[in-house]
């Protein structure tokens, strides 16, 4: 008999040899020619400081190609209907699978977007109890707060036979919506004593509302309409002068001679200031609505945004609004309890979303909680629930910094499930900063040295211990571990919450220690935001610096949204001569080719739109003309070319000595932004660089007290040290900062730790500790206090 080895071994199939996604030559952003080889089906973590082109290379590169390709094969009439994707600068992409993109973006902040309805899980509540409610009250369509009851009646005219009948119909559609808040949930109320001072009349300047001066068209409007005594107080009007005065519909009048048209001053004002972004109001507007609008839950649905009729039909004693405001632990476990063979199918793939939930962690949600009040962390690992039991194998996972927001605790399951993911034979590609994290990965790739124009090449590939061993700034970084401070600073005084009790907080007094640094923590879900951001008494002058997106269009940069661009157009224009409004982009000194866009957009209907450099300015911005005035021999355009940290030397001394804009400079400096360049677009930053962009801005500000949610998201190991040497020159300078903050290093760091707990959601909602991180590590008495001890290796 001969062996078996003696017959020569089958060559291996062409389509195994497939095994390694190619990418060559990637210009995007600031990659610089990045040529890498990424192996399929494995853990790929993407390391380097923020700014150095991991998103450019994972997202704009790769992922974008990959959603590029397959939106091409649809027809070009469903292309029309997808968001058109540029085709990324790179010379070869080869062994692209599907990628399925779960991003940090936040979600939609409609007020009728709520959990359930983002992941589905609505949907199958509504045909369930549609199906098992008693009284049974319509379709599906009966239990949904965003479909209005309708019905109406009428005569059609309809051809038969060669004649024209008239017949009368009538239709009606039984929706869910509560008629008086419209599905929201909320009702807005006005507050009257914050806009007119009630004892003075009109003449003697009654009208508190910003921009309603005594003498301007706006307060003429009301003073001269004739509908009322300008000169009597207002608490004196009869109640048709009063309904006059504030609710009249719109009517055409005369007043000094000009066409006007009058309107009661409450539809004025919500068509003025309150149907405006809040975000987009100038300050003092802002904090004038914030006082004079309050919301309240609706006293017709009380706050379940449903009708009566679907509120009154039941599945054994609950009905729909009970379900979506159970924690959705409870309600997977109140769904398993229905035995009702005629829905298996349904009542299956509800109990594997639900179960998706409390697997990722955030079983302390309920689906009734608006979307918009989701956190990063928690928007991002919604969207990952319904990949979970997914069937689909081969496909490329993309993943940015899945464990932002979540405790060391969390970080564990999280790996879980990248792992799960993964050995299911899928790719996964991780942007990470956790160490907890990057341990895992099967192959690192680490992007640097620098960040923007310092960044954009790969410092190393292979694994992690290579990694550790390859003396790259992640590397060396790798193992760091702070100590607990042996010393704390002593407060100044203190900052009193009494029987705090938003969202899942029981009742709680804590006081927070001012003149420190304060760490709020506490597994995710615990109540940390509810208590820092819920809770804080009105009037304490805290500035609050959040995560969420910068609103900016592609001709904001970081000189337009700071108020830097102000000083400088000034000192232009001082030194020259001329007037300021020359040297802005988006004012007289734009180039008129491209509109001071520095490129030209080409829209090709379901093709990607092409951006081609304005041939007139050579993306410069500006006209020619204003390019020949200088200040300490640069131009405008030069000028925001320059980096933070050269501006901040140009501006600082010579002739070109601006102190406005050294200051605001000096402070971009100081939160790490040294490397953006000051022309750069908002669009192109990363999360964690807006939000140090916006503490940078908030730095300027008067308040005291300084709150900050996670500001180690996205920053790389060897920044968190320079973030911990910024927040002590705050608190040294007298201000007393307050961080909800995750990181062992920034726990390690405080001067007094609040630890909420012990779990999430109802389990959570209490303070399990108080006091300094050396009496956490002591005690290990709670979760936070046992990964701290680890961490600092007591």
């Amino acid at each position: 008999m001969s062996n078996a080895t003696d017959t020569p071994s089958p060559a291996a199939p062409a389509a195994d040899s497939h095994d390694m996604i190619r990418v060559l030559g990637a210009r995007e952003n600031n990659l610089k020619d990045v040529s890498i080889e990424i192996p399929k089906r494995r853990l790929t973590v993407f390391t380097g400081v923020s700014g150095s082109g991991k998103s450019s290379l994972v997202f704009d590169t790769v992922a974008a190609e990959s959603q590029r390709l397959i939106n091409e094969t649809y027809s070009a009439f469903v292309q029309g209907f997808m968001p058109t994707l540029a085709r990324p600068e790179v010379d070869v992409l080869d062994g692209l699978t599907t990628a399925i993109i779960v991003d940090q973006q936040r979600m939609g902040g409609d007020p009728r977007s709520t959990v359930g309805t983002a992941t589905d899980a609505n949907a199958m509540l509504r045909i369930l109890f549609s199906r098992l409610g008693q009284p049974h009250i319509g379709s599906p369509k009966a239990f949904s707060f965003n479909v209005p009851s309708i019905s109406g009646a009428g005569a059609v005219t309809v051809e038969r036979a060669g004649k024209t009948v008239k017949e009368r119909r009538s239709f009606s559609i039984t929706g869910g919506m509560c008629p008086r808040c419209e599905g929201r949930g909320t009702v807005s109320d006005v507050d009257l004593a914050q806009l007119y001072d009630d004892s003075k009349s009109l003449t003697e300047g009654a009208l508190t509302i910003p921009g309603y001066k005594p003498g301007g068209w706006n307060y003429r409007l009301y003073s001269e309409s004739g509908f009322f005594d300008a000169d009597k107080p207002i608490r004196k009007y009869t109640e048709q002068e009063l309904h006059d005065f504030l609710h009249r519909e719109p009517t055409r009048m005369k007043i000094a001679g000009i066409n006007m048209t009058y309107e009661g001053l409450i539809p004025r004002i919500q068509k003025s200031m309150l149907s405006k972004d809040r975000e987009a109001m100038q300050p003092h507007i802002r904090e004038f609505v914030d006082r004079a609008i309050t919301f309240t839950d609706c006293p017709e649905c009380g706050g379940t945004r449903l009708s009566e009729a679907a509120r009154s039909s039941r599945i054994g004693g609950t009905s729909i609004a009970d379900a979506c405001a159970m924690q959705i632990s409870d309600l997977a476990a109140w769904v398993r309890g229905l035995d009702e063979p005629s829905m298996a199918p349904l009542l299956a793939t509800l109990q594997q979303t639900l179960d998706s939930f409390v697997e990722i962690g955030l079983g302390y949600l309920s689906l009734d909680r608006p979307s918009g009040t989701l956190s990063g962390g928690e928007a991002q690992r919604v969207k990952m629930i319904r990949h979970l039991g997914s069937s689909l194998t081969d496909v490329t996972y993309v993943f940015d910094e899945p464990t932002t927001g979540l405790h060391p605790h969390d970080i564990q399951r999280m790996n879980e499930l990248l792992l799960r993911l993964r050995d299911k034979g899928n790719t996964v590609l991780v942007v990470e900063h956790k160490p907890e994290t990057i341990a895992i990965a099967d192959h690192v790739v680490d992007l640097g040295p620098g960040a923007g124009t310092a960044g954009g090449a790969v410092c190393f590939e292979g694994t992690v211990e290579g990694l550790r061993a390859s003396g790259t700034l992640t590397g060396r970084h790798l193992d760091d571990r702070a100590s607990v401070k042996k010393t704390v600073r002593k407060p100044t005084g203190r900052l009193e919450i009494r029987g705090a009790d938003a969202h899942n907080l029981r009742g709680v007094d804590v006081d927070i220690p001012l003149g420190t640094l304060v760490v709020v923590t506490g597994v995710a879900g615990s109540g940390k935001s509810s208590l820092v951001h819920g809770s804080i008494p009105a009037g304490a002058g805290v500035m609050s610096v959040d995560q969420g997106a910068i609103r900016g269009s592609r001709r904001s940069n970081p000189a337009t949204y700071t108020g830097l661009l102000e000083p400088i157009r000034k000192a232009f224009a001082k030194a020259n001569g001329v007037k300021p409004a020359l040297f802005s982009a988006n004012s007289e000194g734009a180039c008129p080719t491209c509109n001071g866009a520095g490129v030209i957009y080409t829209d090709l209907a379901m093709m990607a739109g092409v951006a081609t450099t304005c041939e007139e300015c050579e993306g410069k911005r500006f006209d020619a003309s204003v390019l020949e005035y200088h200040l300490g021999g640069r131009d405008i355009s030069e000028v925001l070319a320059m980096p933070v940290a050269e501006a901040e030397e140009f501006f600082g001394a010579g002739e070109a000595r601006t102190p406005a804009a050294h200051r605001v400079l000096g402070r971009l400096a100081d939160v790490g932004l040294g490397y953006l360049t000051l022309g750069q677009p908002l669009t192109t930053l990363s999360g964690g660089e807006r939000q140090r962009l916006k503490l940078a801005t908030h730095m300027a500000e008067k308040g005291g007290v300084y709150v900050l949610d996670e500001p180690t998201a996205g920053l790389h190991l060897a920044d968190v040290e320079h973030l911990l040497g910024l927040l002590d020159r705050l608190v040294d300078s007298g201000k007393s900062v307050i961080v909800v903050e995750h990181h062992q290093a920034v726990m390690a760091h405080a001067d007094w730790i609040i630890d909420l707990g012990p779990g999430a959601g109802h389990d959570g909602g209490r303070v399990v500790f108080e006091g300094t991180p050396a009496d956490l590590v002591a005690a290990r008495s709670t979760l936070t206090g046992q990964h701290l001890a680890t961490y600092v290796g007591a």
